[in-house]
């Protein structure tokens, strides 16, 4: 295939930093905080289904995880959670916002290695001020040429990424940990997707891989990312 890439765009969350884990601790929290009133299975089957119902409501990020988990803890107590319980889920929501950035390994050098040759973007998506205060612990802020932070990650979302930034899509880029937002959304948009796994998944992202089209590609970890690069860009 003929390829000629020009930008490298990156997903935040799970890619470059840690991320789902702390939702994982935080529901736990919150299973234990609920114990008495239901078992941990149906309570995590409630909560997601608080999650997926809210999306539009309150879009992606800490904000809303938390918010549906009051949600929950009110619908599986019939009104009659405490308020002590309520006021622990707001301080664990509070202390995700204020938890310091991992980063994930070979983020910074992958990141920094591909920026002297390629256009570098992130595109991630969830609430603004906290994306913002991550990028700006990373420390990775000054290698980005663009920050791009959404609602959502559809292929319309990247078409008019591409497009505001007079990039042609197929000489495009982006690499992530879902298979839904960063995968399959920017091939349907013409770019390239490359699936790189991390140890912990949010089940509303997981989607089965496009494996037999041309401009997938899987890899075990960012390190291998330039070596991807170089050997498609080879194939000219």
């Amino acid at each position: 295939m003929h390829t000629k890439l020009s930008t490298i765009a990156f997903d935040a969350d799970d890619t470059l930093w840690e991320n789902e884990a702390f939702f994982r601790i935080t529901q736990d929290r919150f299973a234990q905080l609920l114990a008495q009133y239901t078992d941990a299975d149906h309570l995590a089957d409630r909560l997601l289904a608080a999650e997926r119902r809210n999306l539009g409501h309150y879009g992606f990020g800490i904000k809303g995880f938390v918010l549906s988990m009051i949600e929950t803890a009110i619908e599986v107590t019939e009104e009659r959670v405490p308020a002590s319980v309520i006021k622990e889920l707001i301080a664990a929501g509070q202390d995700m916002l204020q938890h310091p950035i991992h980063l994930l390994d070979g983020a910074a050098d992958t990141v920094a290695q591909l920026a002297q040759t390629y256009d570098i973007l992130l595109i991630t998506k969830g609430d603004l001020l906290d994306q913002e205060r991550k990028l700006a612990q990373s420390g990775l802020g000054d290698l980005f040429d663009g920050v791009e932070i959404v609602s959502a990650k559809v292929p319309s979302v990247y078409t008019q990424i591409f497009k505001s930034r007079g990039i042609a899509a197929d000489s495009a880029m982006m690499v992530g940990n879902s298979m839904k937002s960063d995968v399959i959304a920017p091939i349907e948009a013409g770019a390239w997707g490359v699936f790189v796994p991390h140890n912990f998944t949010w089940a509303i992202e997981h989607a089965e891989p496009p494996t037999e089209h041309p401009k997938y590609r899987n890899l075990d970890s960012l390190h291998a990312l330039p070596a991807l690069i170089d050997s498609l860009q080879v194939t000219q």
